[in-house]
């Protein structure tokens, strides 16, 4: 009987962790912005069809990018601010930023930044937004 056991056991195990693997986290990128060469902040509004999302990040592209914070306005009028205080590199990206809640529509990111680099290049901010695994 105890070999019986054992054997359920270890295929209960190897379904749950099989099913991780099956269903991921699924990232979609939400929108990006082409940012001014100096302080400011910008926007990108997120349309409910795009579902709701668990974590964010930031990738940043073309030239380096210090990023202040964000806010993240949620559909049912709430908000989330974010610290970040982070120069992130030309191809590089943002830790993940975990919402509250445990899924939810956003409405629009807003974003303080600056560009201030020795190539006077914009960078270009791409929002990306993680779905619950399914």
């Amino acid at each position: 009987m105890r070999p019986l056991k054992t054997t359920l056991f270890l295929l209960l195990v190897f379904n749950i962790l099989s099913m991780s693997f099956v269903n991921p986290p699924r990232w979609e990128k939400l929108g990006e912005r082409k940012v001014a060469f100096r302080v400011d902040k910008d926007e990108i509004v997120v349309t409910a069809r795009e579902g709701r999302f668990t974590a964010l990040k930031l990738l940043v592209r073309n030239a380096d990018l210090n990023m202040h914070r964000f806010t993240v306005h949620f559909n049912n009028g709430q908000t989330q601010n974010v610290e970040i205080r982070d120069r992130i590199p030309a191809g590089g990206e943002s830790r993940i930023i975990d919402l509250d809640g445990k899924g939810r529509f956003i409405e629009k990111v807003v974003f303080w930044y600056d560009t201030q680099n020795d190539e006077n290049r914009r960078s270009t901010v791409e929002l990306w937004g993680r779905h619950n695994a399914r």
